[in-house]
């Protein structure tokens, strides 16, 4: 895979030291009981937003404006049930950051699917389908078009295996992984067409020290303390990330744009060459498939 490369067609400056006020308004994240999600979930609460968590185990107290909807979401059935109850009417921002590693060994599912692609990806396909519609749809009048961000690596130059998504004919830990970040950077670039409403955004934070890398290193091994040990040391921290990142989930800048792909500093980037809209198209349309399949399968 290749750095990102700066998109500077489009010129965002946003301070990270102007922090918005978010009274009044709502965000959703998928995957905020953890790591940047959580961080985020925080950030935005202290601007005053009002914040609804999904993830196994909330670790803050609920509040007025918090909320939790448990969820394991290696579970198909269990994200396609979230993404039908999830009330997101009035919700203006979604956010995904829910995510692994893949294993060393393939690991996979009782519905059959390769756990990174499980979690990683094809949760937040199964959620969604079933909310784009109804994301924002009761707010009021003149409000800004609702917003999905996909957290991810975009624009890293990674297509994935169209022709074995669920890594079944030759299996690296790098290669299921692939898999995910292009189905996330797909769901962005073809996300408007196929699933109408939201504004669709990207983001790749890079690397900061956070738990998910725990799946392929081995949760609380050396080799798993001591690479998060320097992580935390040269790369940014989960909430310093979050400062930068909340105003532009916010941002006035973004009405009317949809497909646009955000570094870890904020800045715009230029999508993964080989993942146009065609390709991105085909992407979902395979993944859909799969996630169809697995969703049978755990109905039996």
């Amino acid at each position: 895979m290749r750095p990102p490369r700066r998109d500077r067609a489009f010129q965002l400056r946003l301070d990270p030291a102007d922090q918005p006020d978010l009274m009044g308004r709502q965000l959703t994240v998928i995957g905020g009981t953890n790591g940047l999600g959580r961080a985020i979930a925080a950030q935005a609460l202290t601007r005053g937003a009002t914040v609804t968590v999904v993830g196994r185990t909330l670790r803050d107290a609920p509040s007025g404006r918090l909320s939790f909807f448990p969820a394991d979401l290696s579970s198909l059935r269990e994200a396609a049930r979230i993404g039908r109850e999830l009330p997101v009417a009035d919700c203006d921002v979604l956010l995904f950051t829910t995510g692994i590693f893949a294993a060393r060994v393939r690991e996979e599912t009782p519905e059959g699917v390769e756990r990174d692609m499980a979690v990683s990806f094809l949760s937040r396909l199964a959620i969604l389908r079933e909310l784009a519609g109804r994301l924002g749809s009761a707010r009021a009048d003149g409000a800004c078009r609702p917003r999905v961000f996909v957290m991810g690596s975009p624009g890293w130059g990674e297509t994935g295996t169209i022709t074995d998504l669920n890594s079944q004919r030759r299996y690296s830990a790098m290669r299921a992984h692939g898999n995910t970040l292009a189905g996330n950077e797909a769901l962005v670039t073809a996300g408007h067409p196929r699933f109408q409403g939201p504004a669709y955004f990207g983001l790749a934070p890079g690397v900061i020290r956070t738990g998910i890398r725990a799946n392929v290193l081995g949760e609380g091994s050396t080799t798993h303390r001591v690479v998060e040990a320097l992580i935390g040391h040269l790369a940014p921290s989960a909430e310093s990330y979050a400062r930068r990142m909340v105003p532009l989930l916010f941002a006035t800048e973004l009405e009317g744009r949809s497909g646009d792909l955000f570094g870890s500093r904020g800045a715009p980037i230029l999508p993964s060459r080989g993942l146009g809209p065609e390709y991105a198209q085909r992407f979902l349309e395979e993944s859909e498939a799969l996630l169809d399949q697995a969703l049978a399968a755990g109905s039996r």
